[in-house]
């Protein structure tokens, strides 16, 4: 596969060709998620529940976000990489573009981070010291305590009218692209026609640029936790090994069959 850069994300969706994201957390699902063909790996914090045992991500910390990306990197064939900045890494502009620096050096291609138009003062700076940034709308887990759960986020119209707004301050703040977790399709669907930035869903409904899902997830390897966004393409007599089951969901999101009305909230 050539290799993936922001441009070839952002030339994705100028021809409204899904783009296909999958978490990793290793050097060994790296090469396999990478020769495969997904175009995006993250390096989510989300390996503070799935690697470490934990109920959130609040725990996971700078020094795991850097070990985990440098696994993933080593190994990393072609596909664009992204590493999340954990909790509290990013409350200072300071601390963000230090904290961002690591990430970089560990073999990140881009780093992501969460919340709304409070954070673009620190994109802005990353933007112009050559740092790219993927910004975080919708569910943000790191903030879900405040939210009070795991809720969707966006069915009341003010609620939806501010996500609108702060979509739009993150790509004039100089994002590259935008993560919508948990909104309504309806939603998502207005918010990427209105962004020239690619959108990445997760419980976005179908019409966002790509789509991401926790590899672990999409494998079925928790049975206990399924929520309805998520879909195990290993559940086949016809897929026989991780390999194909990472197929199967190329096929699906750059088909646009998944996710389907099932898989999303309206």
């Amino acid at each position: 596969m050539k290799k993936q850069t922001i441009h070839s994300i952002q030339e994705l969706k100028q021809l409204d060709e899904p783009i296909t994201v999958l978490t990793a957390y290793d050097a060994s699902f790296s090469k396999l998620i990478s020769e495969s063909g997904i175009e995006i790996i993250l390096v989510g914090d989300s390996l503070g529940m799935v690697m470490q045992g934990n109920q959130s991500t609040v725990p996971v910390s700078m020094t795991n976000m850097i070990y985990h990306t440098k696994c993933v990197a080593q190994s990393n064939n072609g596909s664009l990489l992204i590493a999340d900045l954990p909790y509290m890494a990013y409350a200072t502009v300071e601390q963000t573009l230090s904290n961002s620096a690591m990430l970089m050096q560990a073999g990140a291609n881009m780093v992501k981070l969460e919340g709304g138009d409070w954070t673009c003062p620190a994109i802005e700076k990353l933007t112009e010291r050559g740092i790219p940034v993927c910004a975080h709308l919708g569910l943000t887990p790191q903030s879900v305590d405040a939210l009070g759960g795991y809720k969707v986020q966006g069915r009341d119209s003010e609620a939806a009218a501010q996500i609108l707004r702060d979509a739009r301050a993150l790509e004039n703040a100089g994002a590259s692209l935008l993560v919508l977790e948990c909104v309504p399709s309806d939603l998502a669907e207005k918010i990427t026609k209105q962004l020239t930035i690619p959108t990445i869903g997760i419980g976005a409904g179908n019409k966002t640029s790509g789509q991401v899902l926790v590899l672990q997830d999409m494998l079925g390897m928790n049975p206990d936790f399924k929520p309805k966004f998520v879909k195990n393409f290993f559940d086949s007599e016809k897929v026989t090994s991780i390999s194909a089951a990472i197929l199967k969901y190329i096929s699906e999101v750059k088909s646009r069959s998944f996710p389907d009305k099932e898989h999303s909230f309206e």
